[in-house]
């Protein structure tokens, strides 16, 4: 079954057409990687999935039921932006606690991800004293608190030192055997070799590939990702 079913999907801001009639089905408790040049409408799609911005046309399908305006679907989603807008006066304690509240929830969770990422001594300081890969862990906790049945993650080991990416790359592959759906977008193509059940690769607005990473090693005689999604944009510019 499909953890989101995506059908005929348009959007354009003025006369710039951004998604031209997407059709994608992305499976459940799979890791789907979505890739793409600067502008190819990864960020507008993944913003449509979230409901932060309206179609022109189409339809998303979200375990089935179709996405109407009702916004209590976002309950089942996580998401990991790549610069979360964070109030900076706050702590990350203080964080979690605000989306505890706004997710209904007497008690915030204790995110077993705050001792595997080493934040302990982090979570009282207010964000504005962080630094950026200590954000970015503060980001990742809060982003798989919830225990979300789908998560979307935008560069999520961006900033990262090589221990807590290899942590945040275990916490995603152990989540998948657990029944979670990612979406995850990347600009590291190694990153996505590794994780990545399947690719999508979006280029002006349209799906122009569908596979797993072998299936688009193969059709482009590519022996790495990078290189095959580069060899894909160079078929579609001749």
């Amino acid at each position: 079954m499909s953890a989101i079913s995506i059908a005929g999907l348009q959007k354009s801001f003025g006369r710039l057409a951004v998604l031209r009639d997407v059709e994608l089905e992305i499976p459940e408790a799979r890791i789907t990687a979505i890739v793409g040049p600067n502008g190819s409408g990864k960020t507008t799609l993944i913003k449509t999935i979230l409901g932060l911005s309206k179609p022109d046309r189409g339809e998303i399908k979200i375990a089935g039921h179709a996405l109407d305006g009702d916004w209590r679907y976002r309950a089942r989603v996580g998401y990991m932006p790549q610069i979360p807008p964070f109030p900076e006066n706050l702590c990350a304690t203080e964080v979690l606690r605000m989306l505890a509240d706004l997710r209904g929830l007497s008690t915030p969770p204790q995110p077993d991800l705050v001792s595997a990422l080493d934040l302990e001594s982090e979570l009282g300081k207010p964000l504005r004293q962080l630094s950026g890969g200590t954000r970015q862990k503060v980001n990742a906790v809060l982003a798989f608190a919830f225990n979300p049945e789908l998560l979307i993650l935008d560069e999520p080991t961006a900033g990262l030192d090589p221990v807590a990416s290899a942590v945040m790359k275990d916490r995603i592959l152990a989540e998948r055997s657990d029944g979670t759906t990612f979406i995850i977008t990347s600009h590291v193509m190694s990153e996505l070799e590794e994780l990545a059940d399947l690719v999508v690769f979006l280029l002006e607005g349209s799906v122009r590939f569908v596979g797993t990473v072998d299936a688009i090693l193969q059709e482009t005689g590519e022996g790495r990702l990078e290189r095959a999604v580069a060899a894909l944009m160079q078929q579609v510019a001749q």
